[in-house]
């Protein structure tokens, strides 16, 4: 099951405290107390797996390491160990104290969370001409701690659309290596699925059935998904004994749940164009001329037709 809202608690490490020390060495005497090392922060890395919240279904707090105390002879204490948390790109990170919003919007790229507090000064730190056995120091500070909610947003730069079991998931696989469950049956992809053409970033939308718009079936939780992809990829099965239908049950939908994602750039595609023979191809393509739009017919088997449609993906990408 897709986990795409979460509330959990974050703290960043506590830095350590400095040190109250004297040299006891002949001739060297003075205060060589060292700082406490500063705390742990809290990054989130965004990654393509949109799963990757599920890691928050029992764990409902995050914590980084606290800094090490300073010790004698001037040495500081170790750094608290950062920790960093994978969130799927399009997470929405909430401050629910102040309310204050950052998003995860690259593949490997880290956006500081929770700040580590700052080591504390041992009494090497405090020296002075008038004070040359400073018994001063300080404790570290506590790292920043405050609840977040994590909500996804699926960004994506293509967003694969269409009805169950249409080829989506295969096509995904086929361009990007990505390892959607693939069967002939519908509702094969019960969760949406991300993978990366080169600089794109590509998302097989679960099927959009009838009435989805109003909650049947898998409902508006996926077109909720679908509002910030760019480009959409419609794809319709040439298996289709009606594809013009099969089109419309999907444009429907999506014009009733939001006039701005029916406006969104679309490529149409004839999907499974190997399953056919060559004169039902083109009655196919015939009927979906209705559109008023070009349909281009692609099978993941078919190198000719897969680096036409790379062919757009490149001009897509060459204008991102």
């Amino acid at each position: 099951m897709l986990i795409d809202n979460v509330t959990i608690k974050v703290k960043a490490g506590k830095g350590g405290g400095g040190k109250v020390a004297f040299n006891s060495n002949l001739m060297s005497l003075g205060p060589v107390g060292g700082d406490g090392g500063k705390g742990g922060d809290i990054y989130a890395e965004g990654v393509s797996d949109l799963s990757a919240l599920v890691q928050f279904r029992n764990i409902k707090s995050v914590k980084a390491g606290d800094g090490g105390n300073g010790s004698g002879q001037s040495v500081d204490g170790p750094g608290g160990k950062n920790t960093i948390i994978k969130l799927p790109i399009g997470t929405v990170i909430t401050d629910l104290d102040n309310g204050e919003t950052t998003e995860v919007i690259k593949i490997g790229e880290q956006t500081l969370i929770a700040r580590g507090g700052k080591g504390g000064r041992g009494n090497f730190q405090f020296r002075s001409p008038t004070n040359t056995s400073p018994k001063d120091f300080e404790y570290g500070k506590a790292g920043e701690e405050f609840t977040v909610k994590l909500e996804l947003k699926l960004i994506a730069d293509v967003g694969l659309i269409g009805l169950p079991n249409v080829g989506k998931s295969s096509l995904l696989n086929e361009l990007t290596r990505a390892k959607s469950k693939v069967a002939n049956y519908p509702f094969t992809t019960l969760e949406p699925n991300l993978g990366v053409y080169y600089e794109l970033v590509l998302a097989d939308i679960p099927g959009i059935i009838e009435g989805a718009s109003a909650g049947k079936g898998l409902g508006v939780k996926f077109l909720q998904h679908i509002e910030r992809t760019k480009t959409l990829f419609h794809l319709i099965s040439a298996e289709s004994v009606d594809p013009l239908a099969g089109y419309k049950i999907v444009r429907k939908e999506l014009e009733t749940y939001s006039a701005k994602l029916a406006e969104k750039t679309e490529y149409i595609f004839l999907s499974k164009s190997d399953m056919v023979s060559v004169e039902e191809l083109q009655t196919r393509l015939s009927a979906l001329k209705a559109i008023g739009k070009p349909v281009m017919p692609i099978s993941v088997i078919d190198e000719t037709t897969l680096t036409e449609l790379k062919s757009i993906l490149n001009k897509i990408k060459e204008v991102k």
